[in-house]
């Protein structure tokens, strides 16, 4: 329900293809939410028939058809809908930390070994998000969407960052 929502979502700032969905995926939401391509397309299908979207398809010379889906009013009413739907906490499912949890039957070195990955793999994560966050200022944020957009990144941000000192915390105490 969560991706048909993040995908009515970014059909309310523009029509788009599948392609040009899951590059805004990977380009502007990845820091809160993942999705794969063939997500993407089962979702956007899902959307075409209930009646939040529609597809037109646009010819092109020496290439193939552009399926192009436009975000109905139905589907606009559905986002509004889940936007000002009651806001719970969730309890995050993580499979690093289910794996953190059971790593007392590593020895130290396998420990230390999946904790430095994680590091890594989040020092990585981080230094996209902050090449990203290169391109946007939350205080210059020109309207409400932008600067909305923004304070996910800077949430994103906050959270690698937040990651890597705890890691750090769990190497140096490390019995």
């Amino acid at each position: 329900m969560i991706l048909a929502r993040l995908i009515l979502g970014l059909l309310s700032l523009a029509p788009m293809t599948g392609y040009e969905l899951k590059k805004h995926f990977d380009s502007s939401i990845n820091h809160f939410w993942n999705a794969d391509k063939a997500q993407i397309y089962r979702t956007l299908a899902q959307l075409v028939n209930d009646g939040h979207a529609t597809v037109l398809t646009v010819r092109q010379a020496n290439y193939p058809d552009r399926q192009v889906h436009h975000i109905t009013e139905r589907g606009r009413e559905t986002l509004v809908q889940w936007l000002e739907a009651d806001v719970t906490a969730h309890a995050p499912r993580e499979p690093f930390l289910a794996r953190v949890f059971f790593a007392a039957e590593l020895e130290r070195d396998g420990v230390v070994e999946l904790i430095e990955a994680r590091r890594r793999a989040t020092q990585d994560l981080l230094d996209e998000y902050l090449s990203q966050r290169e391109d946007i200022d939350m205080r210059a944020a020109a309207d409400r969407r932008s600067f909305l957009m923004a304070a996910t990144l800077d949430n994103g941000i906050r959270h690698a960052a937040a990651e890597l000192e705890w890691l750090e915390a769990v190497s140096e105490h490390l019995p």
